[in-house]
């Protein structure tokens, strides 16, 4: 993506502190950050956050670090001493938005919560990002994303009918919950240009998913029915399902607008059903989807994959196959569109990263470096907030702080 010479990024000026670790609260301040923000993360010293750690390590840190991290500052520094938590309340003073994604309370407890820090700063911008938020009778229990998405109503559905229930390969409850965060620290934003003061931000990872189950809930008071677990289909939606091919590769084929149907009929040779009056709309095509899926079925394990991707874009009926890390990589949309960026390591290699979304024509975010050093810009925050040498030696001897030589 181009970035703008001649205006500021829209967030820049903002200042946010960013206490928590792992994947909502830092997806959130990531994509802030993306955005022209001054994003400052709080972590322990000696271990950092426990992301550096996950998933596949070089050079003894996760490259999901580079990701997730780019465009921060590391400021290592112990929360649970008082010395830690006076330099945080002197931060917050300064900041325009807080994150922390801590069990409910634990802030409260260090004197570093809402009412203590919005005391000091009105304008401040609090955003809790929590299992099952700030308050009800779950409040208190631990809650990671995989655990949102269960009660979310997410988990339930994924997999095949009459077998276990099986996980979104991503972390996708911190993720709906960090977009969440995100639109909330903008609406809180737009409303303190009109009142001069800041507010909380309650996201609960649980809340997040269930708000994506789209008439799962409605259906259920209605009628009392049970959405199911439907495996590569959407009950209700006909067609739209995947389809193995010749040669066992997999097509994913959504035919489900009417005039779309009649076109894919025609393409597998079945007249029959394009003119069929009871399936000239979606609700006769889904009672009938199980007969539909078995003609399609049969033409499509008669043709290689690529054969039906081609008959089927001629036929503009829309249709894909699962992607895989190598196919992304290599896509040329992708790489047209600017989605595959890269940076230099500090080892001197490269290493590829998505880009920067949403997308803006006039000031575009930035893709800025990979995930900071653990305390890397330690030494440069407290120079911003006056704290003398003898006061940061002191803090250094104790373990409280901790810089890069």
């Amino acid at each position: 993506m181009g970035s703008s010479e001649t205006r500021q990024l829209p967030l820049e000026g903002l200042k946010v502190l960013e206490l928590g670790q792992l994947i909502a609260g830092p997806f959130a301040t990531k994509m802030l950050g993306e955005f022209g923000a001054d994003v400052i993360k709080i972590e322990p010293p000696g271990s950092g956050d426990p992301l550096r750690k996950w998933r596949l390590i070089e050079d003894g840190t996760s490259l999901w670090w580079h990701v997730q991290t780019r465009n921060k500052r590391s400021v290592a520094l112990d929360l649970r001493s008082e010395e830690g938590q006076a330099l945080v309340r002197q931060l917050a003073c300064e900041a325009d938005v807080v994150v922390e994604n801590f069990r409910p309370g634990t802030l409260d407890h260090w004197g570093l919560g809402w009412s203590a820090l919005s005391a000091l700063n009105p304008r401040l911008i609090m955003v809790h990002i929590s299992g099952y938020g700030q308050t009800g009778p779950y409040r208190d229990k631990p809650g990671f994303g995989v655990i949102g998405e269960a009660m979310g109503g997410l988990r339930y559905l994924t997999g095949q009918p009459d077998e276990p229930s099986v996980r979104v390969g991503v972390s996708i409850g911190d993720s709906l919950s960090a977009l969440y965060a995100v639109i909330g620290t903008l609406l809180a934003l737009q409303e303190r240009q009109r009142s001069g003061l800041g507010q909380e931000i309650d996201v609960a990872l649980y809340e997040s998913v269930f708000a994506m189950m789209e008439s799962l809930l409605p259906e259920y008071d209605a009628s009392g029915e049970i959405r199911q677990p439907s495996g590569s289909a959407l009950p209700g939606i006909t067609p739209s399902n995947a389809y193995r091919c010749l040669g066992g590769d997999y097509v994913l084929i959504a035919g489900n607008g009417d005039s779309i149907f009649k076109r894919l009929m025609g393409v597998i040779g079945r007249d029959d059903l394009a003119n069929d009056p009871a399936l000239a709309h979606n609700d006769g095509r889904s009672q009938q989807a199980d007969r539909i899926d078995a003609a399609i079925q049969a033409w499509s394990e008669q043709h290689p994959r690529e054969e039906i991707l081609e008959a089927l874009d001629n036929a503009r009926v829309p249709v894909g196959y699962p992607y895989t890390a190598a196919d992304i990589a290599s896509d040329p949309h992708y790489l047209a569109r600017e989605m595959i960026q890269s940076f230099t390591r500090p080892n001197g290699t490269p290493l590829k990263v998505p880009g920067v979304l949403p997308r803006l024509s006039a000031t575009p975010g930035r893709l800025g470096n990979g995930g900071p050093a653990l305390g890397q810009h330690t030494e440069e925050v407290l120079d911003e907030l006056g704290i003398d040498q003898q006061t940061r030696n002191k803090l250094r001897q104790a373990g409280i702080i901790q810089e890069v030589p």
